[in-house]
């Protein structure tokens, strides 16, 4: 579908289908020529980008980002179109400056949104690679990154502890002992069965360079 502005014709909708009728090597393409209003067009371009099953959530809130920030879509339209809250869109808009490990997983479907969040706000590269590489590979849920994200927090000097941001989004747990996995085995235990020693980025490194070898 295209679109006639007066000046010449845009396409609207099917950008799949234009692409792969161009790889294709078709130099005619049949198409519906709509002489609407911007803001029908709008409305057929957001249903076009954003109501596709194929999309990951790290994809969906990049498209509602670039849609927002290059001016076609307010928050407020955004909300509407998704029926969603405020909050919710500008949640969506903040994911995409998560951590590219914790994007990374998301998008592959290795860890959830939920689960993410709390991974995300760990600071320490090292640190957090190695709670996604654990979240991963044990299928980690919210609940459990949670614990991870409270330990890490607990090692904390007292002062950064305090001024840190809370979790959104969530119920208040069932209080439970924090669960962290241990930089040798990788095994998760309870905060209490584990030595809490501070260990910069650097030195664990070396620590996991040592066990591989």
């Amino acid at each position: 579908m295209v679109g006639d502005d007066g000046d010449g014709l845009h396409l609207i909708a099917g950008h799949r289908r234009f692409m792969a009728a161009k790889l294709a090597g078709l130099e005619l393409i049949p198409c519906i020529v709509r002489t609407s209003e911007e803001a029908v067009d709008s409305e057929i371009t957001f249903a076009e980008n954003f109501f596709r099953k194929d999309l990951s959530p790290v994809e969906l809130a990049a498209a509602i980002k670039d849609v927002h920030e290059n001016g076609k879509m307010s928050l407020q339209e955004l909300q509407r179109g998704f029926n969603k809250s405020y909050h919710w869109v500008q949640r969506m808009i903040a994911i995409c400056g998560w951590p590219a490990d914790v994007l990374e997983a998301i998008h592959n479907e290795k860890l959830s949104v939920s689960a993410g969040s709390n991974l995300a706000i760990v600071t320490d590269d090292s640190y957090r690679s190695f709670l996604v590489r654990n979240a991963v590979e044990q299928g980690a849920t919210a609940r459990t990154t949670a614990s991870w994200l409270q330990a890490w927090r607990a090692m904390q000097p007292a002062e950064e502890a305090i001024t840190s941001e809370p979790v959104e989004g969530r119920a208040a747990p069932v209080p439970a002992i924090p669960q962290a996995p241990c930089f040798i085995c990788s095994e998760v235990y309870k905060v209490n069965e584990v030595s809490h020693v501070p260990i910069c980025g650097d030195c664990i490194k070396l620590i996991k360079q040592g066990i591989t070898n």
